[in-house]
């Protein structure tokens, strides 16, 4: 019999919680749409008979993966339409387990824009089944697929995915030291040490959705690059003069980061693909002010405590 929503039914949810919007987040790319599958989740949650359900935990997961998936799929048109490249909208993480180091890398930015050339049911698939660990029936009952079309699919986006991951050769403290010197030279200007950190075809994306300034194309080469951020210090950006703008680093996305703010607002982030030898190969740079409101707003995801 289905009662009103408890303490203990909150309860439930919210234990279960981050662990929610860590499957919404993976699957759509976008705080703020998994924030609202959440919510949904949480009237469904609500409505349910409580008293049929075994595994809350399995249960939950799989409400909210198939709310996912109904986003995902009724965005696909907004996503290719858009202005310039789209790129994930940044979260801020935190976790220092070594379970914590392997989570980081299935949030990063590199990753969740290799799961942007997934199929929705195959991104939801990879997700639930290599992230979380579900097994193929639990996932056939999350996304409405008999447990053979879930195998294909997991097949299919296990080796694109392997095909196209990014790979991760440098470590964490290599990651935040070359972040720290990135920074420093950028709101410096030197542009003889961004030339340094740079690999020498380094690709960097903007993303500006039309709502700010930004490359419409990829930049490429070590060079114009350098210049792009070594002009930081030096010109109006956004409307705000190089004296307003601060800048520092934080984690997002599992890895060190950069943010700058000015004028009462977030400006843009800025994360970074490194190499074995310490050299920047790729830049994404968030500047769509609708994909900066998690940041801004503190919205952080929790690696390794679901």
């Amino acid at each position: 019999m289905t009662g009103p929503r408890s303490d203990a039914d909150q309860g439930v949810f919210q234990r279960h919680r981050n662990l929610l919007f860590s499957v919404a987040y993976r699957i759509l790319g976008s705080a703020a749409d998994a924030e609202d599958a959440v919510q949904d989740a949480w009237i469904r949650w609500s409505a349910a008979d409580r008293s049929q359900v075994a595994d809350p935990r399995a249960y939950l997961a799989r409400i909210v993966a198939n709310l996912a998936l109904q986003r995902l799929r009724s965005s696909q048109h907004q996503r290719e339409t858009y202005v310039g490249p789209w790129l994930p909208e940044p979260v801020l993480t935190d976790g220092d387990t070594a379970d914590a180091v392997t989570d980081a890398e299935s949030v990063s930015m590199a990753m969740l824009v290799v799961l942007e050339t997934l199929s929705p049911l195959e991104r939801a698939v990879f997700v639930l089944r290599e992230v979380f660990g579900f097994s193929h029936a639990e996932i056939g009952a999350a996304v409405e697929r008999s447990e053979a079309a879930v195998r294909q699919a997991a097949h299919r986006a296990r080796e694109h995915v392997r095909a196209r991951r990014p790979r991760f050769p440098a470590d964490r403290s290599q990651q935040r030291g070359v972040t720290e010197r990135f920074l420093a030279a950028a709101t410096g200007g030197d542009i003889n040490v961004l030339m340094e950190l740079l690999s020498p075809d380094v690709t960097l994306w903007t993303d500006g959705g039309g709502k700010v300034r930004q490359a419409l194309r990829p930049v490429v080469g070590a060079e114009t690059v350098a210049a792009w951020f070594a002009a930081i210090g030096t010109v109006t950006y956004q409307g705000v003069p190089p004296d307003d703008m601060r800048a520092g680093l934080i984690e997002i996305n599992g890895g060190p980061g950069l943010v700058f703010s000015g004028a009462g607002r977030v400006i843009a982030t800025v994360t970074f693909d490194i190499d074995a030898d310490g050299r920047i190969t790729t830049i994404r740079n968030v500047a769509n002010p609708d994909k900066l409101r998690a940041v801004a707003d503190g919205t952080t995801l929790h690696l390794a405590t679901s």
